[in-house]
Order: C-alpha cells, then structure tokens, then sequence
C-alpha cells in the first residue's frame, strides 16, 4: 500500500528582508549574496511563532484536499526551531485547527519534511491511518547569529504542508544518516544546571560552508540515481525536481552531474532563503498551484542537511 498527495498548503509571514535589508546590519552585499548563494530576499517573522506558522500552512491544505480536520487520523511536524518542546509544533496544530488525532514532531533538520513523509507512508501501509498531515515549519530566525555574515543571510522562515492518502504515488525512498557535528550543528539552551561543568555553546547555527557544499552536491546526485534505479525508471522519466533550497549554486552543480536540465529543477530559493524542513514543502506547494503538473508526473523530492542527513523520494502525481 502507498500514498497519494490530496493537498498542499504554505505560509511564509508578511515581512521581506532584502539583502539590502541586511547590510545595514553587517558587512555584506546584494551582489555577494546573489553569487554566493542566489538569495534576493527572505521572510523574517516579527510576532508569529513556528507552531503559528504550521497551522496556517495546514489549513490551507486542508481546503486544498477537500477534508475536514476531523478526517484527520494522524499529524507529523518537522521542525528544529519550535517555541517548545512540548507541545509539538504538530500538538499545537492538532488543537488549532480542530483535530483530535495523534500528532507528534521529527527532526532530522532540513531532511527533516521527508523523514516525516516517509513515516507517514509506513503508518498508512499498516492499513491503520487513512489521512494524515505532514509538516515542515521553521523560525530559523530565532537560532541565526545574526552577526555572523556567512550564515544569517542564508536563512528565512516559513511553513508548507501536505495530506497523504492511500494511493500508488509514493514509488521508493530513501533516509540517510551520518552522525556528525562537525559540519552542521545547533547547539540547544545549555539549562542552568549547577552541577553541570561541560561547555556551553551558542544556540545558533553552526556551519561549515564548503564542506557541506560538498555534501550536498553529492547527495543530491547519489540519492535521485540511487531512487530512480529503485523504481526501475530513468532520469528521463523525472518530470521536477524538488530540493531542498539551500543555495542556488548546489542545484547548479547537481544539475550538471546528472545531466538533467535545470529548468527540471524548481527553485524558489530567491524569494524565501533556506527554511530548513519548510523548503520543500514549501516548493512543492508553490509547484503544485503553478499549474505546470500534470497527473503521473514524476516528481523527485530531495533534502539534505544537518545530521548529517540526506532524504530522496519519488512521488506519482
């Protein structure tokens, strides 16, 4: 047993930063910017919080896919950057909008939508669940050292959502994991602990740009030839691809390995940054309302990150 998507939903708050924006807070450029990782502007929240953001995200795949909140058998959010750690983002989203499922959080950092999405199948496949919501929502603005020009003009906020079905349109997977800190890390609130006598480090984004770079474009180009090899189909048969929207110039790179053209990529990066778990739900609910899908289209999902982490999945349309 497989899934179908039914509805696809995102919010991103009201407020634009510009790279203009940002350079009367540190020492940086537009131009620098664009090259360096192809961002024009991002959203920043002022008020609304990641839970906030899930549930807007949510509603509007709940009109998109014709169900009711009460229809709702099961809700799993991914997120790093959550107000608390209880409730859940997807908690919090279960009492917003009127469900009275199980709801419960994942985090595998920017891979962290498609190691939701792919727990979402596993339940669906027990014949047990019948609908269920899955959630990327993220406001990376709270854990970006905003002094630290090499990582706070990368990032954004934002939510984007969807609700699975029973189908045929999940046609392989596939979650990777390499425990590392050295490249990606987010330290947590070290607490304040009186008996505690280790280090404490900045709860803020910590990463190694070039090296994870390097990841990326790896990861990108072994998962989509591992996954299309899985389903028994060819990169020809890939109708879009959906990455994760970490840097313009890794969807460059990736794009001539495989040989796959770029227009095959959807990138959004310019309007949003990275959102973490938020991009690719993100991407793939702007994709699905720009018309250009057609039924039994291929899509190719695709993230990588902190963790390390990588996740890759072909959907059916």
């Amino acid at each position: 047993m497989s899934i179908k998507v039914i509805g696809t939903g995102a919010y991103v708050p009201e407020k634009i930063v510009t790279n203009d924006d940002l350079k009367k807070l540190i020492d940086t450029s537009d131009e620098w910017i664009r090259q360096r990782v192809g961002i024009e502007e991002r959203r920043i929240s002022t008020e609304e919080t990641a839970a906030e953001f899930a549930v807007k995200a949510s509603m509007q795949a709940l009109e998109d896919s014709g169900i009711s909140a009460g229809e709702l058998d099961l809700i799993i959010a991914a997120s790093i950057s959550s107000e608390t750690v209880c409730p859940t983002v997807a908690g919090f989203v279960q009492k917003e909008i009127g469900a009275s499922c199980p709801a419960f959080d994942v985090n595998s950092a920017c891979s962290g939508f498609l190691f939701a999405l792919d727990t979402a199948v596993s339940y669906i496949a027990r014949g047990e669940y019948k609908n269920i919501l899955v959630i990327g929502s993220e406001r990376l603005s709270k854990i970006v050292d905003w002094s630290d020009r090499s990582t706070c003009v990368i990032f954004g906020d934002g939510a984007g959502a969807c609700i699975v079905s029973k189908g045929d349109g999940y046609l392989a997977s596939n979650l990777y994991t390499k425990g590392d800190d050295g490249v990606i890390s987010i330290p947590a609130y070290g607490g304040s602990s009186p008996f505690y006598t280790g280090v404490h480090k900045a709860p803020y984004i910590f990463m190694d740009g070039q090296e994870t770079f390097k990841f990326a474009v790896n990861k990108i180009v072994s998962d989509i030839k591992l996954i299309t090899e899985k389903a028994g189909l060819t990169l020809d048969d890939i109708a879009y691809i959906v990455p994760h929207q970490a840097n313009v110039r890794i969807i460059d790179f990736a794009s001539k390995r495989l040989g796959i053209p770029k227009d095959k990529f959807f990138v959004n990066i310019q309007k949003y940054g990275n959102t973490s778990s938020a991009s690719v739900p993100i991407a793939l609910d702007e994709l699905a309302r720009s018309g250009k899908l057609k039924s039994g289209d291929i899509l190719a999902l695709t993230a990588f990150g902190g963790g390390l982490s990588s996740a890759v999945c072909l959907l059916k349309w």
